[in-house]
This record gives C-alpha cells, sequence and structure tokens, in this order.
C-alpha cells in the first residue's frame, strides 16, 4: 500500500511540476487560466474539486501536460499468449511489448506542431486520459490502467488551480 501511495504522490507532483513549467515558458497561456480560475472565484475564494468543471482551458493544461510529459512514459508491459502480428511486425509467442506514451503523444500523424504545448487543441475536442481514447493513454488502458488515475486527474487540477489562483 505504501509503493502505492509513493508512486502516487511522486507521479501527481511531477505532472503539476511539468505543467507549471510549460506555464512558465508560455506566460500568456498561465495568464489566461489565471484569469478563468479568477472569473469563476474571484481574488478570495479557494478552489473546490466541484469548481474544476468550470475550468475547461485548465483541463486542456492537464490534458497538454498528459499528452507531453505522460507519469510514466512507457506502460505496463504486455505478453503475447500467441504469435500476432502488430503493425507489420510479428511479436512472437511470450515475447514482451511495452506501449510508448511519451511517442504516442508526440506522434506527427496524430497531433499537429506535437511538440508544442498547444492546450488549445483540447478546447473543442472531447478526447479524455481515461483510456477510451487511445491518441491520449498517459494512464494504459483497460484492466491495467493505473489504478490511481481518478486520484491523480482530480488532483493535478485542484493542485494546478490552486497555484494559478
Amino acid at each position: 500500500m505504501k509503493d502505492l501511495f509513493v508512486a502516487g504522490t511522486d507521479t501527481i507532483s511531477s505532472t503539476v511540476e511539468w505543467a507549471m513549467a510549460e506555464l512558465l515558458s508560455n506566460p500568456e497561456k498561465m495568464a489566461k487560466a489565471q484569469k478563468e480560475i479568477r472569473g469563476v472565484l474571484g481574488n478570495e475564494g479557494i478552489v473546490q474539486e466541484s469548481d474544476i468543471s468550470k475550468f475547461p482551458y485548465l483541463q486542456s493544461i492537464v490534458k497538454e501536460t498528459f499528452r507531453l510529459h505522460p507519469p510514466a512514459p512507457l506502460l505496463v508491459p504486455h505478453k503475447a499468449a500467441t504469435d500476432v502480428e502488430i503493425c507489420g511486425f510479428i511479436l512472437p509467442e511470450n515475447s514482451q511489448a511495452l506501449v510508448n506514451a511519451w511517442a504516442i503523444g508526440r506522434d506527427p500523424s496524430t497531433w499537429s506542431n506535437p511538440n508544442a504545448f498547444m492546450p488549445e487543441r483540447f478546447l473543442e475536442c472531447d478526447i479524455d486520459v481515461k483510456g477510451r481514447d487511445f491518441e491520449l493513454i498517459p494512464f494504459g488502458v483497460g484492466r491495467r490502467i493505473c489504478p490511481g488515475m481518478p486520484l491523480a486527474h482530480r488532483m493535478v487540477h485542484l493542485m494546478l488551480a490552486s497555484l494559478l489562483h
């Protein structure tokens, strides 16, 4: 249990650090997020979890951070039960396959200007990070999805909103 707690704390804090690093490198995006938060809460309010749904730009920043800086760049290994062909490659039985979430998030055939921090790309887009959309899978998918994903998803938004407010 301790390992799960430590792993969750580490990945959440590193994701918030990456988000802040990207925002500090893009002050106009940080100002836009701060304006959005202050527009809802004013200058004195405290960010609550229930407020996060009112911050679409903040949610886009978090998605963009997960795209560029996934908490685990290589997802949990999979083992081939039989010989299988994947994208023209033969994977022999009992071989291990790793999913590179970092490369998926920077794939130029999926993302325009893939190395740029552009939260706006998610404003009119319903791609989520919960394993439904394979373009963005920082927590994995299916039975092997990260058990800490719900906590990370809530805490990253809450911590980032609090820092920006």
